[in-house]
């Protein structure tokens, strides 16, 4: 995938690739080394995710123009990579004129959010949030963790732990672990790995 950017990108006049990186650390050093105009970022990489990848990018150059080019189309995914900075947000199967049209409106300083990138984030802020403690209980049940178990790992009472559950549920309008995982999978708030 990244070999074809690069051609897509390369051919332009007014463009050059300036490095590239196959994971997050990496494309941190690279953005630090080269400071390019534009970077286009993937969520999911090895050693350093996406997100974190553009905070700690953002945490040295507050003003970096970053594109989120990835295969996640879940509202949680959408907006904690605009909440970490990130001023582009664009699907894999973008065509490749739009991906240059992207590249050259936010070199431009334009926001480019698809319509449809834009509804699912209009969609997550009408959805109740969970806590962070509900997240991490909701991690615990993406392991097949019981109960007894997520309250042992997070050192809390099982009945703590059972409320959480059932709040997750409560917030996912679900009424089993199977399909608050399957809603929580459709949004983006967690990922199988």
């Amino acid at each position: 995938m990244r070999e074809g950017i690069v051609r897509i990108v390369g051919v332009q006049p007014d463009m050059t690739v300036v490095a590239q990186a196959s994971d997050g650390e990496q494309a941190v050093e690279q953005f630090l080394r080269v400071r390019p105009d534009v970077t286009l970022m993937d969520l999911e990489m090895p050693t350093m995710r996406g997100v974190q990848a553009i905070h700690a990018i953002r945490r040295h150059d507050p003003d970096a123009r970053i594109v989120v080019l990835t295969m996640y189309h879940g509202d949680e995914d959408i907006y904690r990579a605009v909440a970490a900075g990130a001023v582009g947000y664009l699907l894999k199967d973008t065509l490749p004129d739009d991906l240059i049209r992207v590249i050259r409106d936010v070199h431009a300083g334009r926001r480019v959010i698809p319509p449809e990138i834009a509804a699912a984030l209009e969609q997550r802020a009408s959805q109740p949030t969970l806590t962070v403690r509900e997240f991490q209980v909701l991690e615990l049940l993406a392991t097949g963790k019981r109960n007894k178990e997520i309250a042992a790992s997070l050192g809390i009472t099982a009945d703590t732990a059972s409320a959480h559950v059932k709040s997750i549920f409560q917030k996912f309008s679900v009424h089993d672990r199977t399909a608050a995982l399957a809603e929580a999978l459709r949004r983006g708030i967690i990922h199988i790995r």
